[in-house]
């Protein structure tokens, strides 16, 4: 699959057994923090399309000057809701209208790196239009990615040069996995449903959500899906008198709320550096005084200077008046269920317009504003009635696919 390039330039397939430890040198390399300044790094666990390899279709390039490699990108592509339209049951009833979905097929850029000594070149340009034909090939209609807002490189090489326009933000809100186990109201019950009934009302009661997998089935029953979990009044259904999705969605109760989580653990593990020996410390102490005094409920702050791993909730919905309280009493359960695994955070990606945000505990300085960018690859569309999707208004609601954290 290689194409020379130009004189020493090749890109070609990422290959498992002879790229590995040349492109973990590379990921290393880019990942150097600036002086003074806390870091993010990423460990794949030795396997570097372990961020795509769980996604219907997926793509991961290398760019090679010699025997160097010096940068690469991974892409995926699958089905998603990018609008909805009405839809009526029978020809002349207009008693029964609907929303109903409709899908297109979107792709995926993550993983962008260059090595620093090969900067300014070109090569990034040239993996992402490399990465764009197998998209385009692939009968992708759209293209995105995401990238901290502050990542003034990323931004301007996607929206100058490669076309994309900017076009969701969404809030990255992560709270820390305490020593002490998290409140969950009382008032609140929490039921575990099957994967079968996540589904039935994933795909009744949110598929309209912009984003929406239509392989949402094979999102729940992946092995890195902990679960999904729902938040009902006490008094309403129990896990011994739950009757079944569609009995609850044509009588819920007032107020509800569920998430969905997922383990990032087992596919890599993050690790704050640059921290001071001040900070280090300090949060050591945190930890030993929450452990020492957990009736106290101190907001301890977990070992991130060593690799740790984390939880994802998605697939987050409700509704009712009490809907950010059913929330809160869902990220309170989460929580405990990821101090069990081992787990030190918890994070979620919500749109800046979702009003059950408000029940999302999260630290400030752990979290961030993320921002989408969006190309149409082609002149097609696969409904009408949507138009051209990057000149949407965004929607209250969002999914975010697990696969891609």
């Amino acid at each position: 699959m290689g194409e020379e390039l130009s004189p020493t330039l090749v890109v070609r397939e990422f290959d498992l057994n002879k790229d590995r430890e040349r492109v973990e040198t590379v990921e290393r390399s880019c990942e150097v923090g600036p002086s003074g300044k806390l870091s993010l790094f990423t460990d794949m666990l030795g396997d570097p399309i372990c961020r795509v390899r769980h996604s219907p279709a997926f793509l991961m390039l290398v760019a090679e000057i010699g025997e160097e490699i010096v940068g690469m990108i991974r892409g995926c592509i699958k089905t998603v809701t990018c609008g909805k339209r009405l839809s009526r049951n029978g020809k002349y009833n207009n008693t029964n209208v609907k929303h109903v979905p409709v899908y297109t097929r979107v792709a995926y850029i993550l993983g962008l790196r260059v090595a620093p000594n090969q900067r300014r070149m070109g090569i990034g340009l040239k993996l992402v239009h490399r990465m764009e034909s197998w998209f385009r090939d692939n009968d992708a209609e759209y293209s995105y990615m995401a990238t901290e807002r502050d990542n003034l490189a990323s931004i301007k090489l996607f929206t100058d040069k490669c076309g994309y326009s900017k076009f969701r933000n969404p809030s990255i809100l992560v709270n820390p996995v305490f020593a002490h186990r998290a409140r969950v109201s009382p008032r609140v019950t929490i039921v575990s449903l099957s994967p079968s009934d996540a589904e039935f009302v994933y795909r009744r009661h949110f598929a309209t959500t912009e984003y929406f997998p239509r392989d949402i089935d094979s999102i729940l029953n992946n092995k890195l899906n902990l679960g999904t979990f729902l938040a009902l009044p006490n008094g309403s259904y129990s896990a011994e008198t739950w009757p079944g999705p569609d009995l609850f969605l044509s009588d819920p109760p007032h107020s509800w709320a569920m998430v969905s989580v997922w383990n990032t653990k087992e596919v890599f593990t993050l690790e704050v550096r640059g921290a001071s020996r001040l900070k280090r410390t300090l949060a050591k102490t945190s930890r030993l005084v929450d452990r020492a005094l957990p009736w106290l409920r101190l907001p301890s702050m977990p070992d991130l200077f060593r690799p740790f791993g984390f939880q994802f909730m998605y697939g987050l919905g409700g509704e009712g008046p009490e809907g950010v309280k059913m929330v809160k009493a869902l990220c309170g359960f989460v929580h405990n269920l990821a101090m069990e695994k081992g787990c030190s955070v918890v994070a979620t990606e919500v749109s800046s317009n979702e009003p059950l945000r408000f029940g999302i505990p999260h630290w400030k300085m752990l979290s961030c504003e993320d921002l989408w960018c969006m190309k149409r690859l082609g002149e097609d569309y696969s409904d009408g009635s949507v138009g051209d999707w990057t000149k949407s208004q965004p929607g209250m609601s969002i999914f975010v696919d697990p696969r891609e954290v």
